[in-house]
């Protein structure tokens, strides 16, 4: 794809990069992995992706002086899309392996899951309820769909309106969030097939033409999972 919007997908060390740079082209957007702050700054939107542990991610971050830029890119009105940990890291902090600070570019918490006995970490497909519409939900159904889930924590956050979102297990919890041009999913778009790749694409959308800072979207995205 040549003409699709330039999306940083940041590379701090941890996360399934690969895999979503490859589902990010497949929907129209030019990927690139990077931690170059000038090629960070001069994308038309942003993916914080993410698997592991909060701590470790935080100190990453930190090492490589990408926590301010985030939170500066954040701040720009650039599109931003955290995915799954990414997502977590959003939010102010995190009582995983003790109280971690996060990017607080989010108001909110992230807390073990309450499951009332049910096997943790919660893993594989969990049906999405929408709260409120959002651009990141545009040609999904109304009532919700399916989505692929590894984790055993998740976001409280402060204010209800930036809940897109939710599911069930053991607890409802928050599974999309937005804020402006902020965007979360604890899920893996990823790996959730045509819904997900649509999550994807409306991403993709936003970063080619939902502001200023847009270019025009890239021509032949597709919605059929990537081989």
């Amino acid at each position: 794809m040549t003409g699709g919007p330039l999306i940083a997908v940041v590379d701090y060390g941890m996360g399934n990069r690969r895999s979503v740079e490859k589902a990010l082209e497949h929907v129209g957007a030019r990927a690139l992995i990077t931690r170059d702050h000038d090629r960070i700054r001069g994308a038309d939107g942003l993916v914080v992706p993410g698997v592991g542990a909060f701590p470790r991610a935080m100190r990453n971050l930190g090492e490589l002086g990408l926590t301010s830029l985030i939170g500066e890119m954040a701040s720009s009105g650039a599109p931003l899309l955290g995915i799954c940990l990414g997502m977590q890291l959003l939010f102010q902090r995190s009582e995983e392996m003790g109280v971690t600070d996060g990017l607080g570019v989010l108001e909110g918490e992230v807390r073990r899951l309450r499951t009332g006995g049910l096997r943790v970490p919660h893993i594989g497909w969990n049906e999405v309820s929408f709260e409120r519409r959002s651009a990141l939900t545009t040609g999904l159904p109304e009532s919700g769909c399916a989505f692929y889930h590894v984790h055993s924590l998740a976001p409280r956050p402060v204010r209800s309106e930036n809940v897109i979102g939710t599911t069930e297990y053991g607890e409802r919890f928050a599974t999309m969030v937005a804020r402006g041009s902020i965007f979360g999913v604890q899920f893996h778009p990823e790996k959730s097939s045509r819904h997900g790749l649509q999550v994807l694409q409306n991403f993709v959308t936003l970063c080619a033409g939902g502001g200023e800072r847009g270019r025009e979207p890239g021509s032949g995205a597709r919605l059929t999972a990537p081989a």
